[in-house]
């Protein structure tokens, strides 16, 4: 039996299976739960913990209020609004949002959005671990009218004016993480973000507590005229293109050929378990990205989180880490994104790793083959 597929199919609205979506542009229906719009956008690499849905709030009008067991980050995609929360001591608060803002629902703190537009919709995505939590309790009473309060969840009242507490660690790959503990970002593209070169050079981020969850959630950025190193990890990691040009490559371990994704605002995919996946910037301007997955930086849940939170995420495959180094990566992939970079006429600016004259002159011989990578340490990393 699977619960969650069981309440997935009693909802009556557009479920959507793909590798990825544009947001966007999938079909909703009206959602009873909600009083409003909605579809499911799940994706062939969500796992078993973790899935999306999209909300979609008509012109001036509002959803009902909702309240749940499991947790939930909601990123604007389109539209203005608010959204009102009724907090355990009793007290409400509202807090107005617009495009590319970020918001955490506490823990079955019951919930409204408003659309404050007269002329537009507005258009959340909702990543969640209602799956983990459906199958878990496989109760839907129990889920969805639940009396409990998590007075422990709503965290300083600042946290819900777009204020919050910074820290940092650094593990023992002397690799330094910033975390920014809130409830409510304003606008994902001007946030703070800070220097993260493991990932490659001009590479920035920083990761997210939200509402004291055990979901996690991080921002990085691309500069113009470069690329993220490639690396691989646990499935159920929703990625949503914030803004920028680009796409993304994912393969596994011995594959031939890649599989791409375009990259703009609106896109969202989940790289499948142990894929590796890389983001290509190819356009004027930085490129930033949201990832919302299970297991944050103060409770990581699972093993692989936990190794991410002790720097394998960022470790090369040579010494027992996750990330492919660009002297290991195949040709091909140089090889592709120059030519990418010709059709926008952005230079590169990765001069100083690659002999890019020497990539350029590679004949299609030169190009066949699976693509090569260092001798990993498998499935146990």
């Amino acid at each position: 039996m699977d619960p969650y597929a069981d309440w997935v199919r009693s909802q009556g609205i557009p479920v959507h299976l793909d590798f990825g979506h544009n947001l966007l542009a999938l079909e909703t229906q009206h959602w009873g739960l909600y009083e409003a719009r909605g579809c499911f956008a799940h994706t062939h690499g969500s796992g078993d913990f973790m899935a999306n849905y999209v909300l979609e709030v008509a012109k001036g009008s509002k959803t009902k209020p909702v309240r749940h067991l499991y947790e939930m980050f909601c990123y604007v995609l389109e539209g203005f609004g608010s959204t009102k929360m009724w907090l355990p001591d009793g007290q409400t608060k509202v807090f107005e949002w617009g495009p590319k803002a970020m918001f955490a629902i506490p823990l079955n703190c019951q919930y409204q959005l408003f659309n404050s537009s007269g002329l537009e919709r507005v258009r959340v995505s909702c990543t969640h671990d209602a799956p983990l939590t459906l199958n878990l309790y496989h109760n839907e009473e129990f889920v969805f009218n639940n009396p409990f309060v998590f007075k422990d969840r709503v965290g300083d009242a600042k946290y819900f004016d777009g204020e919050g507490d910074l820290s940092a660690y650094t593990h023992k790959t002397g690799v330094t993480r910033n975390v920014w503990e809130t409830n409510f970002v304003h606008d994902l593209t001007h946030f703070k973000l800070y220097e993260l070169e493991a990932r490659g050079k001009g590479s920035s981020n920083i990761s997210f507590i939200l509402a004291d969850g055990t979901m996690h959630a991080h921002v990085s950025q691309i500069p113009k005229g470069r690329y993220k190193k490639a690396h691989r990890h646990a499935a159920g990691t929703h990625v949503h293109a914030v803004d920028g040009t680009g796409y993304s490559l994912l393969w596994y371990e011995g594959d031939s050929e890649f599989k791409e994704f375009p990259w703009a605002h609106g896109f969202m995919y989940t790289p499948p378990y142990w894929m590796f996946h890389q983001h290509f910037n190819t356009g004027p301007q930085p490129a930033r990205y949201l990832a919302c997955s299970l297991g944050s930086r103060r409770y990581p849940f699972i093993a692989l989180r936990r190794k991410s939170a002790e720097g394998a995420g960022s470790k090369s495959l040579q010494d027992g880490g996750r990330q492919l180094e660009y002297e290991d990566q195949d040709p091909r992939i140089h090889y592709k994104w120059l030519q990418e970079l010709q059709t926008t006429g952005v230079p590169s600016e990765m001069g100083e790793i690659f002999d890019e004259g020497a990539i350029a002159k590679l004949s299609a011989n030169d190009l066949q083959g699976v693509i090569k990578m260092p001798k990993s340490t498998g499935l146990a990393v």
